[in-house]
């Protein structure tokens, strides 16, 4: 089972798996609680679509960050403790692509590394929601998440929104699908649980 699985690495992919931070909407550091670290893993006919995109970003003179890809169960199982409303993370782990290894949460950077900007952080980001959500106090952040969108636009935003139709664009010469609702997931087409099993990968096999 194991051999169906990759750990992605190459110059033009910069792995910053964002639950392997504190940075995040739960506020702790769930990948590495469980040992998993900051590791990019993915099934096999995933990391051929993402290593397709390699000339694509050399001949762009771009790097792909990946903020999450693989996530084991267990990290999914303390996540959605920690914030068990609905809608904000999978119901359960068998219906996560990222826990099926089928799906990555990416943007765009330069040569150099540096982010470009889009209308939203990655999972829609701030520190002063992470404080209210985990309150309970979902509103404000719910209200937030409209900018995380495909269909959102502000005329004032016009490079965020620019840099979201390009990372789109990219992600989808590959043949990935864009999830409508956050501009930064990607996954693909046919990458539901028949065809792909949830597993619990050994971290020690992808140092």
């Amino acid at each position: 089972m194991k051999s169906n699985y990759v750990k992605i690495e190459n110059d033009r992919f910069i792995v910053d798996l964002m639950y392997a931070r504190s940075d995040n909407m739960v506020g702790r550091a769930v990948y590495q609680e469980i040992g998993w670290g900051n590791k990019a893993v993915l099934h096999v006919d995933m990391a051929d679509r993402i290593y397709e995109l390699v000339k694509v970003l050399e001949k762009e003179k771009l790097r792909l960050k990946i903020f999450d890809a693989y996530r084991p169960k267990i990290a999914h199982d303390i996540m959605k403790k920690i914030i068990p409303f609905k809608g904000f993370f999978a119901e359960e782990a068998l219906k996560s692509q990222h826990c099926l290894g089928t799906a990555v949460d990416v943007c765009l950077c330069d040569d150099e590394g540096k982010e470009f900007c889009y209308p939203t952080k990655v999972d829609g980001y701030e520190k002063r929601f992470v404080e209210q959500v985990l309150k309970g106090e979902m509103e404000e952040f719910m209200m937030h998440l409209k900018k995380a969108t495909h269909s959102y636009f502000d005329e004032t935003k016009m490079v965020e929104c620019e840099n979201r139709r390009v990372l789109r664009e990219i992600m989808e010469s590959v043949g990935l699908v864009a999830l409508e609702h956050e501009w930064w997931h990607y996954n693909l087409r046919d990458g539901k649980v028949d065809k792909y099993p949830l597993v619990e990968l050994n971290k020690n096999d992808y140092e």
